[in-house]
This record gives C-alpha cells, sequence and structure tokens, in this order.
C-alpha cells in the first residue's frame, strides 16, 4: 500500500504536469486569457513592396498579407480592423470592418463579414498612397479580430522592410490611340492582382500591376456600333491590330506565334495550365534587365515579328494587337516580372515615361451601357503607371 504522503506528492505531480500539457495548446489558453489576447494565426508578408507613382500623381504601395488561422479549435476568426504602421508610428493605412471586408479575399458571402476558418487563410490586399513627402522604410502591422464568442485577439507586428527596388521606367507598349488600363492597379478584386498562382510549391501573383489595353474611340466605345454585341467582328473592335512596341532595350526570351484567335465576347475554357502557352497565346518576353521581364500576351496571329534571342530597341514594333489565348475581346495584356515564366513569377511595379490620363472610365460605359464617358482635362504625366480603369494615351516620344 502507498504511503499517503507518496500518494499526495504523486497527485500534485499528475496534475501540475496536466495544466502544463494543456497550457502548450492555444485553444485552452484562449478560454482562460482576457480580450485582447494575441491572436492565434499566422501573418506573413510574401513579397516586399516598393513605392511607385500612379497616374493619380501620388505615390502607392500594394503589397498582400497572407493570415492563416492555426488551429482547428479556435472557430472562424473575422478580421475586423488592419493599421499599417511606418517607423516613425505614423499611421499609413487605417482600414474599418467594411474596408477589411473590400480588401480581402476570398471574397466573403454578400451580406457577411469577412471571416478565416479553422485551417485556412485568408490575404488582404494593402494599397496605402502615401502623404506627399512621406518614404517609410519599414512597415508594421495591426489587424484586430473577434471569434465565434465575440472575443477579441490582435496581431501586431508583421514588420517588412519596404524595397529599395526602383519602378522600371518605360516606352509606350502601343503605338498610337486612346487605351482603357482595365483591370489595372490598385483593383484588388481584378483578375490580375487577384489572382494568387500556387504551381509546384510556390505561391506568387506574377501579374500584380498587369494591365489589359483596351482600344477605345473619343467616345470611350471599344467597338462600332452594333446592333448586337455578341457578333461583332475584328474589324469593329478599335484596338485590333494596333501596333505593340517593345518598352525599351532587351532581349526577346520567349515568344509565339500562329495560335488562333478567339470571337470577341465569347466564353473561354479553363485554360490547360498556369503557364505561358496556357494563358498568353501568340506572346512576346523581353528581358530588360535588372531581373525585369516585360510580358505581351494575346497578339494577333502571324503578327509576331521577333525570335527568341534577338536583340531590341525601345520603340520597335514587336506583334500587333490581337485576341489570342486566354482572352474574351480585343486587347493588350501587359505585365512586368521578376522571372521570364508566368508561374512561379513575382509581378513589380513600372511606369511609362510618358503617359496622359483621361480620367476613369467604367466597363459599362467601355460597353456604351449607362452613362455616356466624357473625357476629364487631359493630365500629362511622366513617370507613371496608369491605375486601374484610367483612359490612357501615349504621346509620341523622342
Amino acid at each position: 500500500m502507498m504511503h499517503r504522503r507518496c500518494r499526495t506528492k504523486s497527485r500534485r505531480k499528475s496534475v501540475l504536469a496536466s495544466l502544463m500539457c494543456l497550457a502548450c495548446f492555444p485553444w485552452f489558453a484562449g478560454a482562460v486569457l482576457a480580450e485582447d489576447m494575441p491572436a492565434p494565426v499566422e501573418a506573413r508578408i510574401p513579397f516586399a513592396p516598393s513605392p511607385f507613382a500612379g497616374s493619380d500623381g501620388a505615390v502607392h504601395l500594394a503589397y498582400e498579407v497572407q493570415v492563416t488561422n492555426v488551429y482547428g479549435d479556435t472557430g472562424t476568426l473575422r478580421p475586423r480592423s488592419l493599421e499599417v504602421i511606418d517607423e516613425q508610428d505614423r499611421v499609413l493605412l487605417h482600414l474599418d470592418e467594411a474596408g477589411v471586408d473590400a480588401a480581402i479575399r476570398p471574397v466573403p458571402d454578400e451580406g457577411k463579414p469577412a471571416g478565416i476558418a479553422a485551417g485556412k487563410r485568408g490575404t488582404l490586399f494593402v494599397w496605402i498612397t502615401l502623404p506627399t513627402g512621406v518614404a517609410p522604410r519599414t512597415l508594421r502591422h495591426r489587424i484586430a479580430f473577434t471569434d465565434e464568442k465575440d472575443r477579441v485577439s490582435r496581431v501586431d507586428g508583421v514588420p517588412v522592410t519596404v524595397s529599395e527596388r526602383t519602378a522600371l521606367h518605360l516606352g509606350a507598349p502601343l503605338k498610337g490611340g486612346r487605351w482603357l488600363a482595365h483591370e489595372g492597379p490598385g483593383n484588388a478584386h481584378s483578375h490580375h492582382w487577384g489572382s494568387l498562382v500556387a504551381v509546384n510549391g510556390t505561391l506568387t501573383i506574377p501579374q500584380r500591376f498587369a494591365i489589359d489595353f483596351v482600344g477605345i474611340d473619343k467616345h470611350g466605345l471599344a467597338f462600332k456600333s452594333v446592333k448586337d454585341i455578341h457578333a461583332t467582328t475584328y474589324a469593329d473592335w478599335f484596338g485590333y491590330g494596333a501596333g505593340v512596341l517593345a518598352v525599351g532595350n532587351g532581349t526577346v526570351v520567349a515568344m509565339r506565334d500562329g495560335q488562333g484567335e478567339n470571337k470577341p465576347l465569347e466564353g473561354q475554357p479553363e485554360p490547360a495550365s498556369l503557364t505561358l502557352d496556357g494563358l498568353f497565346g501568340n506572346y512576346v518576353v523581353i528581358d530588360l534587365g535588372g531581373g525585369n521581364f516585360a510580358g505581351y500576351a494575346h497578339l494577333k496571329r502571324g503578327s509576331v515579328a521577333v525570335k527568341v534571342g534577338e536583340v531590341v530597341a525601345r520603340g520597335q514594333l514587336i506583334g500587333a494587337l490581337g485576341q489570342s489565348g486566354n482572352s474574351a475581346a480585343p486587347h493588350l495584356h501587359f505585365q512586368v516580372a521578376n522571372a521570364a515564366t508566368f508561374e512561379g513569377s513575382e509581378g513589380v511595379p513600372y511606369v511609362f515615361d510618358k503617359v496622359d490620363s483621361f480620367g476613369p472610365e467604367t466597363e459599362g460605359q467601355l460597353f456604351g451601357m449607362g452613362e455616356r464617358w466624357k473625357p476629364a482635362t487631359p493630365r500629362q504625366g511622366s513617370g507613371q503607371l496608369p491605375l486601374s480603369d484610367t483612359v490612357v494615351a501615349f504621346p509620341p516620344q523622342r
């Protein structure tokens, strides 16, 4: 028979050991801690932002914060606010609950707040317009959450150093005309910035700063007046066949021609692969140096005028705007990334040496629906990136 003293010591040791084990699990700690406890999430910034000037005349940062709700017992966490603070404790961005709902992917169901289920990840798309003269070196992030019992938890940290990478200065990508910078920078819900590509163990956003350039006339229309918009031909579209230009001196590292083109405004099948060949149709990729690769997609069949290994000069004609590849209407898809391939590359910001802006236009106005588009007073820009759904033109460059 065990001595009573020994039984007591053993019982105390067992209880203490149990408590020590239970303390290792956040679901237990969360049940006893007060509100405003540290959030049981992993938060990370996969690709450091770098500043660039937009066609609105302001300087911006664009990047993502990936948030993973790690533990199965936590339940759904609802992100309620986000603040971005620089090294001088200046709040550069504050998003309330509605702002977070608008910035997060996956997009929450209509009428419901954003939520990150246990074991799932949400991505916050961060767009910062910097105050004049402010150039932050580092950023940190405060994110507040509520759980299913309305308890509050927070992240305060997630530091990132702002990249010293300089936005590449480019020449015009197209010859003449006016263009709608459709689904461009600043639109986190676009099929460009909003598309995360998971291939072979990497998760990247190749199209972070991509633009679909759609040709328009002086009234902002994409094609001539027709009885049935689903019966348009290539000749009806103002941008079709426009000359596509090398935006800088470089070397062609990838190209394809000879692919068929789609009928305008016809539904597209799922791409065969998330690669240049699976998405871009007829295309050209130019190595501009410094780890920058300019990609041109959906070119007209038979128009590609360069070969792999060819050295091209800024302003040189390399093809014509068409509708090949994963494209529902004639346009030029243009992007700059840090690798020649689509998969595994990260989209990086760039600016055009000369670009005139004529104000915003909606997709409806592009197709002649709703209030007629009226151009704003032209704004001549230098060293700027066209922002999403802004009408632009590229003046002749010397």
